[in-house]
C-alpha cells in the first residue's frame, strides 16, 4: 500500500524540480516536428528522470503546447517553455493510474515463474520483445505510441539487443523515452542511436525545499544536512529521511575516521546488521554515503583544499595515499555495491572487503 505522505511515483507526479533546460528542450523537439524518436535521459539516481520522461510524455498525449496553453488560460500554471499538463486532465490521470492505452513501461519486475515476489535484478528479454508489437500497432488515440524504460542501464544483454533492433528502425509515431543512471553499462550502439539528454543533480536549496514538502516533521538543520549527503538527488534524500540516514552516516564516518585500525568488533556488527534479512534499503545506502565521501575526498583534494567536513580525517587520508589510489578505492566501492545487487553476493562479505580495502589506503 502506497504511503499517502510518501512522494508520489514519477508517472504520478505533477512537479519537476530544477530541470527546466532539459524541458525546454523536449518541448521544442516536439514543436519543431523534428522529433527524435529514442531519448536516453541520463543522470544520477532519483534526480528526476523518469518524473520528465512521463511529463513528457503527458505533454505529447495531450497535444503538446497547445492542450498545456488551453489549461494555463483556464487558470492553471504558465507552461511557458515547459511541459506542465494540470493533474485535473484526463491524461494525467490515465498516465498515473497506468490505465493511457499508448503507453508501456518497461522496467524490473517480478519473476511470474517465481512463488515469490521478489523483483528481478535484471530487464529480461521476455520484457523487452513486448516493445516490437506494442510500438506497431496504430496508436489507439491518433496520436503516439510512447515507451518508457526504466531504466536501460538494467536490461540485460539480449533484452539491449531487443530495444537496439527497435531504435535502428523505429515504426512510425513512435517514441521511445529510455531512462539512463549509468550510461556507460549500455551498449555504445545503442547510446549511440539516441539522442542524449543529461540531467545535471539539483541545487542543496532546492533539495531542502522538496524534503520540506515530503518531510514536514524535519527542522531546518536536518533538511540542509540530508540534502548535502543527497549530493542533488532528491530521491536519495527522501531514502535517507525515511531511515534515518544522517545516524546511518555519522556511523559509517566514526568507522572511518579510526582507519586504519578500526575496531573489528565494531565493523563486524555494523556488517552483521547490513546483512539482515531486509536491509537491503540499508546496505544500498551505507555504501552510497561511503563511495560520496570518498568521491567528496578525491573532489576536495583535486581542487588543493580539504572539504567542508570531516577535515581531520581528509587531512590525514589526502597525505597517506594519492588521489588516483582514492579513486581505485570509490571504483571498488561501487563496483562491489552494483554486484552484490546484481549476482547476490554476501552483504557481510562485500561491507568487510570494502572497508579492509580502506585499511590499506588510509595506511600508506
Amino acid at each position: 500500500m502506497t504511503d499517502p505522505d510518501s512522494p508520489p511515483a514519477p508517472r504520478a507526479n505533477p512537479d519537476l524540480v530544477g530541470h527546466a533546460e532539459a524541458e525546454a528542450t523536449l518541448r521544442q523537439a516536439f514543436e519543431s516536428d523534428r522529433l527524435a524518436h529514442a531519448w536516453m535521459i541520463t543522470g544520477p539516481r532519483g534526480i528526476g528522470k523518469a518524473t520528465l520522461a512521463y511529463r513528457f510524455a503527458r505533454f505529447v498525449f495531450a497535444g503538446g503546447g497547445a492542450q498545456g496553453d488551453l489549461m494555463a488560460m483556464a487558470g492553471g500554471p504558465a507552461v511557458g517553455d515547459g511541459l506542465y499538463i494540470a493533474p485535473e486532465d484526463p491524461v494525467f490521470h490515465r498516465v498515473a493510474a497506468e490505465g493511457h492505452a499508448d503507453l508501456i513501461t518497461i522496467e524490473r519486475r517480478a519473476d511470474p515463474k517465481s512463488k515469490s515476489d521478489q523483483i528481478r535484478k535484471a530487464i529480461v528479454v521476455d520484457d523487452a520483445r513486448k516493445l516490437g508489437g506494442f510500438l506497431a500497432l496504430t496508436p489507439a488515440e491518433g496520436g503516439w505510441r510512447i515507451a518508457v524504460i526504466d531504466a536501460v542501464d538494467e536490461m540485460n544483454a539480449n533484452a539491449a539487443n531487443a530495444v537496439l533492433k527497435l531504435v535502428e528502425e523505429p515504426p512510425a509515431r513512435a517514441l521511445i523515452l529510455l531512462i539512463c543512471h549509468v550510461p556507460g553499462r549500455v551498449p555504445a550502439t545503442l547510446r549511440s542511436r539516441c539522442r542524449r539528454l543529461p540531467l545535471a543533480p539539483l541545487e542543496d536549496d532546492q533539495v531542502a525545499g522538496l524534503l520540506a514538502t515530503a518531510h514536514p516533521e524535519l527542522d531546518a538543520g536536518q533538511r540542509e544536512r540530508l540534502a548535502r549527503l543527497a549530493e542533488g538527488s532528491p530521491g536519495h534524500a527522501f531514502t535517507l529521511a525515511e531511515m534515518g540516514g544522517a545516524d546511518l552516516y555519522d556511523e559509517i564516518i566514526r568507522l572511518v575516521a579510526s582507519a586504519p585500525g578500526i575496531d573489528p568488533r565494531a565493523l563486524h556488527a555494523f556488517a552483521d546488521r547490513m546483512a539482515r534479512r531486509g536491509a537491503d534499503a540499508a546496505f544500498a545506502t551505507a555504501m552510497a554515503l561511503l563511495a560520496g565521501w570518498i568521491a567528496r575526498l578525491v573532489a576536495a583534494g583535486a581542487r588543493g583544499r580539504l572539504p567542508d567536513t570531516e577535515q581531520d580525517t581528509a587531512r590525514r587520508f589526502l597525505k597517506a595515499r594519492s588521489l588516483e589510489q582514492w579513486v581505485e578505492l570509490w571504483e571498488k566501492i561501487t563496483d562491489l555495491t552494483a554486484r552484490a545487487d546484481r549476482v547476490n553476493l554476501d552483504r557481510k562479505q562485500v561491507v568487510l572487503s570494502v572497508f579492509a580495502a580502506l585499511e590499506t589506503t588510509a595506511r600508506g
